[in-house]
């Protein structure tokens, strides 16, 4: 059966199922179908679990890692051929702009090559700890993943997850986020046409609301869950999964602040926090949030970042001129827009979003705001609007930028280079750019402190939320 021919189906076991009644995916910048879906329910998201579960131990996969690296790369090969039917389905649910969703996809290929790579070089250690006494030190594969994919890039943030876990030699169970059904199916599809793929490797059952996380998170056929979303909806993971101890890890909010020192370069540091505040929206959750501004420049900066908000043009994805897409729905919309109407009463309103056409389309809004302790500063706002505050040295910075309970990301804009390290040490974040902003690939690893999530998605360690340690000891002359 094939994905894309009809409704988004359930992909179980090596075969596409069609349960569920059918409910519509809806662009967000004209409100009109999309295509239809089949959502899921907790009895697929058990039957999924067990499949996995059975291909974990039946099958060749967690064993041989030289599958698990040519599965890999016949799933990037496949996901490249498909990537422009992929992107366009992303801009079409998602509301981002066209060369947005191909930049992720793009991301996403390039992350699924770099897990193949890795998965043929999974090392464990020996250390002999009397005479002829070794202790042999395994690594192995954690057992069924559940990946818990958000709706703000579908395709990264799957396969940021996905990529490894397969590299690791885990099955897995996957559930896409409710709003970009349609686009997760065809990456489905494109995955599941790898030759070398053992079925019930790769599981994936559509959401109905919070049934199929929830169930997912419950299941004592799933020893493993990544999760990427809200750390609101994170702590409840955590708390779900507790009575069955799985390990859990989570990329969860942020608030990222910008420090800009009075050296700073501020067409710079405009060209690139408009880029990495405005990127989807803002609806991701390393954009740059805060605007920490030395007092000097203050004034100057304001009236730059200003005139560069001002001129970003808010309009469809499709629309090449367009330079910041829709949000994700209505409900989001109003939303943000209580948010502004907090920010005129709380702080100074330097650009006030407005709505835009027909669809969910909102301009950016800028604030200037003082007190740390309103929800504004303290909480992610997961949209296109940003406040600026300001500080006098580097000490009130530092205090300013670490005054949130987030630490996901993070950027520095100084020509001092001492200073510049200086404060990204200072910084409590996973990630610290200098003197630039949304800088993400597979090599590097992300993740937060704090209320930002556990564990580290990219990189060498991203292999780690999907691995157990073994220790194989023997003793001299036992054996």
């Amino acid at each position: 059966m094939n994905a894309s021919a009809g409704p988004a189906r359930h992909f179980i076991g090596g075969e596409w199922i069609a349960e569920g009644a059918l409910a519509d995916s809806l662009d967000p910048a004209t409100l009109s179908p999309v295509g239809q879906y089949h959502p899921g329910s907790a009895e697929l998201a058990e039957a999924a679990a067990k499949r996995a579960r059975s291909a974990f131990f039946e099958s060749p996969w967690a064993q041989s890692p030289r599958l698990r690296a040519q599965t890999l790369y016949e799933m990037a090969d496949r996901l490249e051929a498909a990537k422009d039917e992929i992107a366009d389905l992303v801009t079409a649910e998602n509301g981002k702009l066209r060369r947005e969703a191909m930049g992720e996809t793009m991301g996403a290929i390039s992350e699924t090559r770099y897990y193949a790579g890795l998965a043929r070089n999974i090392r464990g250690t020996m250390q002999e700890t009397a005479p002829g006494n070794l202790s042999l030190f395994h690594r192995e594969p954690a057992g069924v993943a559940g990946i818990i994919v958000p709706w703000n890039a579908p395709v990264t943030l799957l396969m940021r997850s996905l990529a490894p876990a397969l590299a690791a030699g885990c099955t897995t169970v996957i559930k896409p986020a409710q709003q970009t059904p349609l686009s997760h199916a065809r990456i489905i599809e494109a995955l599941a046409a790898a030759p070398s793929l053992p079925p019930g490797v790769l599981n994936s059952v559509n959401e109905n609301g919070i049934e199929v996380g929830r169930a997912m998170t419950a299941s004592p056929d799933i020893d493993v869950i990544s999760f990427t979303g809200s750390s609101r909806t994170g702590q409840a993971i955590m708390a779900a999964a507790a009575p069955t101890l799985k390990r859990v890890g989570l990329e969860l909010g942020g608030k990222a602040p910008a420090v800009i020192y009075d050296d700073a370069d501020l067409d710079l540091a405009v060209r690139e926090l408009t880029h990495g505040s405005l990127a989807m929206a803002g609806q991701i959750c390393v954009a740059a949030a805060r605007y920490l501004v030395h007092e000097s420049v203050a004034q100057d900066f304001e009236s730059r970042i200003t005139a560069a908000f001002r001129a970003v043009k808010t309009g469809p994805g499709n629309d090449l001129t367009s330079e910041m897409g829709s949000l994700i729905d209505f409900d989001n919309l109003t939303r943000v827009e209580r948010l502004i109407e907090q920010a005129g009463d709380e702080g100074k309103l330097l650009l006030k979003g407005e709505r835009l056409g027909q669809g969910a389309f909102l301009t950016p809004t800028l604030f200037r705001i003082e007190d740390l302790n309103s929800q504004l500063v303290q909480e992610e706002l997961f949209g296109p609007l940003v406040s600026i505050e300001s500080f006098t040295d580097e000490a009130e910075a530092v205090h300013k930028a670490n005054a949130t309970a987030y630490g996901l990301a993070a950027s520095v804009f100084t020509c001092d280079g001492p200073r510049a390290m200086r404060t990204s040490r200072a910084i409590r974040a996973g990630t610290v750019w200098i003197n630039s902003h949304l800088r993400l690939f597979a090599e590097g690893e992300t993740g937060g402190y704090g209320k930002s999530g556990l564990g580290r998605l990219h990189g060498p360690e991203g292999l780690h939320d999907f691995l157990e340690t073994k220790h194989i000891y023997m003793e001299n002359g036992t054996v």
